[in-house]
């Protein structure tokens, strides 16, 4: 038994996005569905997490858990950590269901449900151990967007151990103050989903129009900042309370219905259904997952670049999380390449040719040069003294083609060395042997303040040269000292 179970009752589109998020962070799930097409479904669901969720990632990712789909709840929840619900909203086949979890699952397990909109007072009524079922309710895809609304109490023990978990998994969980139905979230949306019921409906605006004036406009806004920092930037430099003295006279006029919802009658119903067909109905729901998983992922990735917004929760996941360490060959001896560095070819690294990009040979050589500058001892305190190896000249072979999934260990030899100047050769290989590239740099040891390259300091001196000496004998690798579009011998 490992604490690294989850089990997924339910696999919807919810349920399914819970499956993926809690795999590709190493976790067993199990799956518990009676439909006859769930193991379609989340075969399908994993398929577009595989192809989405590791794109924010520039590091490998933990090995994928295991997805086991089980017959009977009571094999699926029995030794799950993390039990999470995503059934229909329907409270008492909820509350049944929490019966038949209870009497199978561990007392310690966290219970959790995706409920859109009961609280967790509901759910608890008659339960075995009300204080094990908490809201834990998610954005669809759950395996790309962030956000979880823990619902509870602060102080249940319960709500403690799903915090920790859920940033564990990569995930920014919002634990609200107080129960109230449809929680934060949906209560929003539901806001602005009734105004645009009135709007098609008085034929003001299009479904396709609407979303086109959300998606081009404040949607943008509200993916970095939400919706009180965005408002507190419009307030100017007076801020937030120079916005609401300006804006505040407008909450009396009557610019939404609010509370007054049109009747979801057949007319409006084959309205709105045909606005959406002519809308976005030349494209199938797979192929609109895709899409959004795409422009999630742009979106993620700037995000992440400026540590802002959901892309810091990925920034400070991917600082934290436990992934795979780098392969040290154990066996390494100084008279031969030095290998210290072996590494996954990332989905984030693939080009539009479908094999690694470029400049990823160049960080994949460089990060094996910072192996190697470690084991001789250019530390961060040697740095910090103002010394360091600087690059001057790099020259690259792109000899096959580095494909998504395959493993590359890099060896480097030191081609030549004096107090001053370093010149190197990194071998890129696959597992299976093939060399997909080469690389060929000239380093120069420099004061930093000074600006000019000095003789290296002790102990790095001694242990460069040392190292150039015992690599003196391995003789020129095929292709040193090439220069670009040189003919191969012969």
């Amino acid at each position: 038994m490992t604490d690294k179970q989850a089990a997924i009752i339910g696999g919807g589109v919810i349920g399914g996005g819970w499956a993926a998020r809690f795999a590709l962070n190493g976790w067993q799930v199990n799956l518990f569905d009676p439909d006859p097409e769930a193991e379609r479904k989340i075969r399908e669901v994993m398929q577009n997490a595989r192809a989405s969720l590791p794109l924010l990632a520039d590091k490998p990712l933990p090995k994928e858990g295991r997805l086991v789909i089980c017959t009977r709840l009571e094999e699926a929840v029995r030794d799950a950590l993390w039990i999470q619900e995503s059934i229909p909203e329907q409270l008492a086949i909820k509350q049944s269901a929490f019966a038949d979890i209870q009497a199978a699952c561990r007392p310690d397990a966290v219970l959790a449900s995706s409920t859109s909109g009961f609280r967790p007072a509901q759910l608890r009524d008659g339960a075995l151990r009300p204080d094990q079922i908490i809201v834990a309710h998610p954005y669809n895809p759950v395996y790309l967007l962030p956000a979880v609304e823990l619902v509870g109490g602060r102080d249940n023990p319960a709500i403690l151990i799903a915090e920790q978990i859920l940033k564990d998994i990569g995930m920014k969980p919002v634990t609200l103050r107080q129960e109230i139905d449809a929680h934060v979230g949906d209560r929003l949306l539901e806001a602005l989903w009734r105004e645009a019921l009135w709007l098609v409906k008085d034929d003001v605006a299009t479904t396709a129009e609407i979303d086109e004036i959300i998606s081009y406009s404040f949607g943008l806004r509200w993916a970095q900042m939400g919706l009180f920092e965005t408002y507190r930037v419009a307030g100017g430099e007076a801020g937030m309370r120079h916005f609401m003295a300006q804006f505040g006279p407008a909450l009396a006029w009557p610019w939404t219905r609010l509370m007054d919802v049109p009747e979801l009658d057949e007319a409006l119903i084959e309205k709105i259904a045909r606005q959406s067909d002519a809308q976005s109905g030349h494209y199938s729901i797979r192929e609109l997952e895709a899409i959004r998983d795409k422009n999630l992922v742009g979106f993620l990735k700037v995000l992440k670049d400026h540590k802002w917004g959901a892309g810091k929760v990925y920034s400070d996941w991917l600082k934290t999380a436990p992934l795979p360490e780098q392969t040290e060959k154990e066996s390494w001896q100084p008279e031969t390449p030095f290998v210290r560095h072996r590494t996954e070819v990332l989905p984030a690294w693939i080009d539009y040719n479908g094999h690694m990009t470029e400049f990823r040979y160049l960080q994949v050589m460089s990060d094996s040069a910072d192996c190697l500058l470690s084991y001789l001892g250019l530390s961060a305190a040697y740095v910090g003294a103002g010394y360091s190896i600087y690059t001057v000249e790099t020259h690259i072979r792109h000899l096959a083609e580095a494909k998504p999934g395959e493993y590359i260990t890099v060896s480097t030899q030191i081609l030549y060395a004096d107090e001053k100047k370093i010149r190197l050769w990194h071998s890129l290989k696959t597992d299976a042997g093939i060399e997909v590239a080469t690389g060929e740099q000239m380093w120069l040891h420099v004061d930093m303040k000074a600006g000019r390259a000095v003789a290296m300091r002790q102990p790095l001196r001694d242990r460069m040269l040392g190292l150039y000496e015992a690599h003196r004998g391995l003789g020129v690798p095929e292709g040193a000292g090439r220069h670009i579009g040189q003919k191969q011998a012969g």
